[in-house]
């Protein structure tokens, strides 16, 4: 086993480095790759010019690859308020820390107005009076095609507002659901939690983070753990990531 002990806060917390578990879903170039928003799915070709192919197969020295994606539709991503600003902010320049004391807790949609929806009195429920940087949803049912689902004009389930303004109360700056969005697909651009969690009729929340499109394996227990945000560098709204768990021992 591989063990660090960290400080957090008053406390000293030991973990275990020896088993990441990623909770993340990869960018695939293929139909079954998870989508949103109505776009076509990812696209990882050679580049190429003339009868040149930049892949060691067709004869060049190295595999040479373009990417065209969306980070918003095309798997796990980390979003920063530049998200739905006018002016657009980085996540890799207002992401700075990137471990953090999560919680993991499991929640059933329940329906409201003919949609599924997660409540602030779940996530209270949940969450108690616990005191957590992020918090990692998952919803139920859990099964694997949230790996491959094609989501556009499905109205998956979304967080109310009140439950985002609940979180943001809480002081929770980073949270991870295994949705394509936060809100409702078709909401009219109000975007509430969104809106509510990063605080933009207030004091803006500029190192809060949303991160959409986890997945959180069944064998994962609801509770405590350490959380790295890995990032790629992108100088956009959002990027594509990759979170990790750690247990706490």
């Amino acid at each position: 086993m591989l063990i660090t002990t960290i400080q957090y806060n008053s406390k000293k917390l030991k973990i275990d480095l020896s088993k990441p578990i990623d909770i993340s879903i990869p960018i695939r170039a293929s139909k079954n790759n998870v989508n949103a928003w109505y776009v076509n799915p990812p696209v990882i070709k050679p580049e190429s010019s003339g009868k040149w192919v930049a892949t060691v197969k067709d004869g060049a020295c190295v595999n040479f690859n373009n990417i065209y994606f969306n980070p918003h539709a095309h798997g796990t991503h980390t979003e920063c308020v530049g998200h739905i600003t006018e002016q657009v902010h980085s996540i890799n320049k207002n992401l700075k820390q990137f471990f953090f004391l999560a919680e993991v807790i499991t929640v059933a949609p329940e329906y409201l107005e003919g949609d599924l929806v997660i409540s602030k009195k779940q996530i209270q429920f949940a969450l108690g009076n616990k005191k957590r940087d992020a918090l990692v949803i998952r919803t139920i049912p859990n099964t694997k095609d949230k790996l491959s689902k094609q989501y556009s004009n499905t109205n998956p389930p979304y967080l109310l507002k009140e439950a985002a303004v609940y979180l943001r109360e809480k002081e929770v700056k980073h949270l991870l659901i295994d949705l394509p969005s936060v809100d409702k697909e078709k909401d009219d651009c109000q975007l509430l939690a969104h809106n509510a969690f990063w605080n933009t009729k207030g004091t803006i929340r500029f190192d809060a983070t949303i991160t959409e499109f986890i997945y959180v394996p069944n064998d994962v227990e609801d509770g405590a753990y350490f959380i790295n945000i890995q990032i790629a560098p992108f100088e956009n709204d959002a990027t594509p990531s990759k979170p990790i768990l750690y247990k706490i021992i």
